[in-house]
């Protein structure tokens, strides 16, 4: 039954109302003066209304604040580990005070908790909008422990300190790149109390614990136990903070950008959003670091490409097989028909295409052998048990006998047997499985001190004209030699050129500082098959006669092509007719570098 107050208490109860601000007047005066000792009764330590009528010759004795009383603040969207982390903070002896549908499922679980309107005096209002902005849950995660004069507010004001502060946002990310989602619907989305909690426990991090990930429920109550002894376990779970609403703006950043100028242009500035998937054995050399990080832009969601690869067997990826194999599965994705490609270096050594997809992969080895041994070899179609084991048991085409090896085998699916045959060819092989890497994305790439960002580079041949410059017409087969060529050579290191035939590449040149160079290269490697086929140069050629063009044409090629653009191309004009070669104008340069 309810027991009168004495003289002393209801002068206590007198002093608080008076110190208390307007809201919470008005919330004294409607309660019963009896509940006040009760209000956080899950509190470890209890105010007695004697010890209140007892202290009242002292500065006033909150309610809500009480030396002893440790409180956690917990409001989740995502609550998985909820019932673990409830649980274990109970045990410790905290008191736990929590929003709307957390403090159900945390009743639910059967642990005690107290709603954050017990301590505003506030109901949620706007729809959700406001429920945590309230000084008497930020003067307590703000307040610093060290201050006389803060801890002196605190209890002029009523206001409790809260030690442990648990908080992830609403799921925003997820909402806007599952598609179909309105305006109106996005901007609902975007969490405002939770950031501002998770900001202000991290900048008072000395004094309060903020968790923002429900992996690190374990090590919190580890820390509270005793039994984490790093003296940066608070700095680190700050900064974990911090960069959880970066991130979390930066998503919110790149959808208002794309819906306020439709996607057009590059915004004044952006910020990329990484995720560390693995740390690397080493860099691009040994002697060098390295680390590997998703990009968790929001127009990369389902944009496929290796960083969302699933790696089904073999050795860790390094630094370099990530380069390597970016290179082979950017380039296969670029074909419809049935492709093998095979790339060294970052640069394609093979590429063959055929509705048999067997031959395609021996062809393309064909191309280079010595180059494609140690390489990396991507498909665009399923990876069968004939297909698999051609690759575990072919022999180079050099002697017929020495087995082909391969750094990794990038294919877009795998059948059952045809991946347990592909195990078998090596305990090291990685075997990827990606998705078609999507057209359309920001190609970055860093200098000292910047970076620099462009479209990605996503023509194809059905994207533009291939126009007849010469006196001579290509055949139709001569035409696709030359479209095909002209695919390849956008994937190859500048100075760019490739010799194809029948939908096969037989040699490139990459790389080399003069045209020239890479021309004589790749006609080294296709030798005698160089007669009646395509070659493609990745820009114009600033010399024809006794050059690139006049050599390509006395090597018995049968169609270039090439940008235009040069000053002197009409000597490559007159070169190509004087030899009864094919010129096509792409007027699209290819520059990779």
């Amino acid at each position: 039954m309810p027991q009168s107050l004495s003289p002393a208490a209801t002068s206590t109860a007198a002093k608080l109302a008076r110190l208390q601000p307007y809201s919470h007047r008005q919330f004294l005066h409607r309660t019963r003066p009896v509940s006040l000792c009760f209000r956080f009764s899950s509190c470890p330590a209890k105010l007695s209304i004697k010890a209140m009528a007892e202290s009242e010759t002292h500065s006033p004795v909150s309610p809500l604040w009480v030396a002893g009383c440790k409180q956690v603040l917990i409001s989740l969207s995502d609550k998985r580990e909820l019932s673990f982390l409830a649980n274990g903070l109970q045990s410790l002896g905290y008191s736990i005070v929590s929003t709307g549908g957390t403090a159900t499922t945390i009743e639910e679980i059967g642990v005690s908790v107290t709603r954050v309107e017990e301590i505003t005096h506030f109901p949620e209002m706007l729809d959700g909008r406001v429920k945590t902005l309230h000084p008497s849950i930020h003067g307590g995660i703000l307040a610093r422990r060290d201050q006389e004069h803060h801890i002196e507010s605190l209890n002029k004001h009523g206001i409790g300190t809260i030690d442990i502060v648990v908080v992830n946002l609403y799921p925003f990310y997820e909402k806007v790149s599952s598609g179909g989602i309105t305006f109106e619907d996005g901007i609902e989305n975007i969490d405002i109390g939770g950031p501002t909690l998770i900001r202000a426990a991290a900048k008072n991090h000395k004094d309060v614990l903020v968790v923002v990930d429900h992996k690190d429920y374990p090590a919190l109550l580890d820390f509270l136990q005793g039994k984490q002894v790093s003296q940066n376990f608070r700095k680190e779970l700050a900064w974990k903070a911090f960069q959880h609403v970066a991130s979390y703006d930066s998503a919110i950043s790149e959808w208002l950008w794309k819906q306020s100028s439709g996607g057009e242009g590059f915004p004044p500035s952006f910020t990329v959003p990484l995720s560390l998937k693995s740390t690397l054995r080493y860099g691009e050399n040994p002697h060098q670091k390295a680390a590997f990080y998703i990009d968790k832009s929001l127009s990369l969601v389902n944009a496929g490409g290796i960083a969302s690869a699933i790696q089904h067997h073999g050795k860790e990826m390094s630094y370099n097989n990530y380069l390597d194999a970016d290179a082979a599965w950017n380039c296969v994705s670029e074909f419809k028909s049935p492709t093998c490609v095979i790339v060294k270096h970052t640069n394609p050594c093979g590429v063959a295409s055929r509705q048999d997809i067997l031959e395609a992969y021996r062809l393309a080895v064909k191309a280079d052998p010595i180059s494609a041994f140690g390489g990396i070899t991507a498909f665009n179609t399923r990876m069968d048990e004939d297909l698999a084991r051609e690759i575990r048991e072919f022999r180079s085409p050099i002697d017929g006998e020495t087995r082909m090896f391969y750094e990794i085998v990038i294919a877009p699916s795998y059948t059952k047997k045809g991946l347990e045959v592909l195990r078998g060819k090596s305990k090291t092989l990685r075997i990827l499985e990606a998705k078609r890497t999507e057209k359309g994305m920001l190609s970055l790439r860093q200098v000292s001190g910047g970076c620099l960002v462009q479209d990605s580079d996503d023509l194809i041949p059905q994207d533009i004209k291939f126009e007849v410059k010469s006196e001579r017409v290509p055949e139709e087969d001569e035409l696709q030699d030359a479209q095909f060529a002209w695919l390849c050579v956008k994937h190859v290191k500048s100075n760019a050129i490739v010799i194809a035939k029948n939908n096969c590449m037989l040699g490139m040149g990459s790389g080399q500082p003069n045209r020239l160079e890479s021309v004589r290269i790749a006609f080294r490697k296709a030798g005698e098959e160089a007669k009646g086929a395509a070659l493609a140069s990745d820009a114009f050629f600033p010399f024809a006669w006794k050059d690139a063009v006049e050599e390509a044409c006395e090597n018995g090629i049968k169609v270039i092509a090439e940008p235009g653009g040069s000053i002197r191309d009409q000597d490559a004009i007159d070169c190509c007719n004087k030899y009864g070669v094919s010129l096509l104008f792409t007027n699209i340069r290819h520059f990779r570098h």
